[in-house]
């Protein structure tokens, strides 16, 4: 009886937030509710043979088979709602019905999301004698998950099915936890079919249960005992891999389809960033090179007239180049962002630490792609923030970075609700979150010494000014019309320190010789 009552608050949660979701209905949705009316549309009314081809839209299918599978047992059910959204050709179609049911659909798929966190929250020790539901690990990560705020405005507001398929993500991670490997490697294996951005954490899957599955002994000194390798591992692996692999492009592979695929998934041609600046180091880059340019215009070093004038953040299909500073590639990215993993992907084969070490690689797999991809969404900064939450409740110098990370990162997804209309909405959100954050895991850490170091407490603070900057002062200032870009590149900018500081962080704590844990 114990047991039952001791997660009696769960299910309290889980529907409080539900409710919440409920009363997003009606508010702005963006253009990424047409992206999803259309594959919906695509999916019923055409032959799978045309589903990559086509085209009417500018919207086209750009996500791998399974999402478009899923997309189309979604279809079904719209039907019944209005079937006229099932129509390639009504664009920017959105009906009362329509609206109704495509979201229903995401609160609808969150309950993988729900399930998910509830396993994770498993996996995290309660501290004994802890007797204050609230004050437990399990409880502060089952809020720091089910209320995120970048989720809730996302997916609820903003409009996409990230929920459903971080649930697949999180889940993954907890069977690593529960060391229950093939089910994790099944359940990333669907994830990747259903979206491709989560290739950024593939690496760090692939080095951990080839070290710690397919591997079952170390020597002595920690280092793996070649023969210990277990052939019927890895052929399990694959035979996972393969398979979802197989459900899901298999039809387009029969039909000589794959390349016409893969063009889709990889649109190199769009531009370093996309239309909003993702905070991470291209940000500062660009910054820098329009810096750079403007100095040299001024001082009569440049002529304005040879300067580039495509821009640097076309969010379809653009290429461009700098003005000042050399051009990045889509090649020198990918450098850029596999060195930056390397050591974090080393450090688990050389000194794996678990499941745990095997998660803060994955949230440095997440930051370096992050930091340094190529057209980055803004969006994809919720890859580390979700699962860093679990290492929060755990761990006093992960609950430090934690804070700097979210909050930054939370507020670097501000300028996707840009209508006055969700400012209250964005501004409560985020602060109920964030005082909760701070306060829930100070509690769980009361009485050794400070989360975050003052320099730290410094550049949180300038978040504030930042925020009222852009959302208050801006709109009221001349400077609106001369300069409509000002608020998302400051924002940009500024966030991009923070997001580029916390890599650095998790970096030095995965990298630190065990057993000499460093107090901030």
């Amino acid at each position: 009886m114990a047991a039952v009552d001791s997660w009696s608050w769960f299910p309290a949660l889980a529907l409080g937030v539900s409710f919440l979701k409920c009363l997003f209905i009606t508010a702005y949705h963006s253009t990424d509710f047409e992206v999803h009316r259309n594959w919906l549309a695509i999916t019923h009314s055409l032959p799978v043979s045309r589903w990559y081809h086509e085209n009417t839209s500018e919207w086209t299918l750009d996500y791998p088979p399974l999402f478009a599978w899923f997309e189309l047992g979604l279809s079904h059910a719209a039907r019944h709602f209005d079937p006229d959204m099932l129509l390639v050709e009504n664009l920017n179609y959105a009906s009362p019905s329509t609206v109704l049911f495509q979201r229903l659909s995401v609160i609808f798929t969150d309950l993988l999301f729900i399930y998910a966190a509830r396993e994770c929250c498993r996996c995290v020790q309660d501290q004994k004698g802890s007797r204050d539901v609230l004050n437990r690990p399990s409880f502060v990560l089952a809020v720091l998950l089910l209320w995120n705020f970048g989720l809730l405005i996302v997916d609820h507001i903003h409009f996409q099915y990230n929920g459903f398929l971080f649930g697949f993500l999180l889940l993954s991670v907890a069977k690593h936890l529960q060391r229950q490997h093939l089910q994790g490697a099944l359940l990333f294996s669907v994830l990747l079919n259903l979206k491709h951005i989560y290739l950024y954490v593939a690496p760090a899957y692939g080095v951990y249960l080839l070290r710690s599955y397919c591997f079952t002994q170390d020597n002595k000194d920690g280092s793996v005992s070649w023969s210990s390798f277990s052939p019927l591992r890895l052929l399990a692996l694959g035979g996972i891999v393969a398979s979802v692999c197989a459900l899901s492009f298999g039809p387009f592979i029969a039909m000589g389809q794959l390349p016409q695929v893969l063009s889709r998934l990889f649109p190199f041609k769009r531009g370093l960033c996309h239309a909003y600046w993702a905070p991470n180091i291209w940000a500062l880059y660009n910054t820098l090179d329009k810096i750079l340019a403007t100095l040299g215009v001024r001082l009569k070093l440049l002529q304005e007239a040879g300067l580039p004038r495509a821009s640097m953040t076309g969010g379809l299909v653009q290429e461009f180049q700098h003005s000042v500073l050399p051009s990045v590639t889509p090649s020198i990215t990918l450098v850029c962002t596999l060195l930056s993993i390397l050591p974090a992907v080393a450090s688990i084969w050389f000194r794996p630490r678990g499941a745990r070490g095997f998660l803060r690689c994955l949230l440095l797999c997440a930051l370096g792609s992050f930091v340094f991809g190529w057209h980055v969404h803004e969006k994809a900064i919720l890859i580390a923030i979700l699962p860093l939450s679990i290492l929060a409740v755990e761990n006093r110098e992960d609950a430090g970075i934690f804070l700097v990370l979210t909050t930054t990162g939370h507020y670097s997804l501000f300028p996707l609700l840009f209508t006055p209309a969700e400012l209250p909405i964005k501004v409560s959100l985020m602060l109920l979150f964030t005082i909760y954050s701070f306060t829930a895991l100070r509690k769980l850490y009361s009485g050794r010494g400070s989360l975050l170091r003052p320099l730290e407490s410094v550049y949180l603070l300038g978040l504030v000014g930042v925020a009222f900057a852009c959302e208050v002062a801006f709109p009221l200032s001349p400077w609106q019309q001369k300069l409509p870009f000002l608020p998302l590149l400051a924002t940009s900018v500024y966030c991009s320190l923070g997001v580029c500081y916390s890599f650095l962080r998790l970096y030095a704590s995965l990298l630190r010789p065990p057993g000499k844990p460093k107090q901030p």
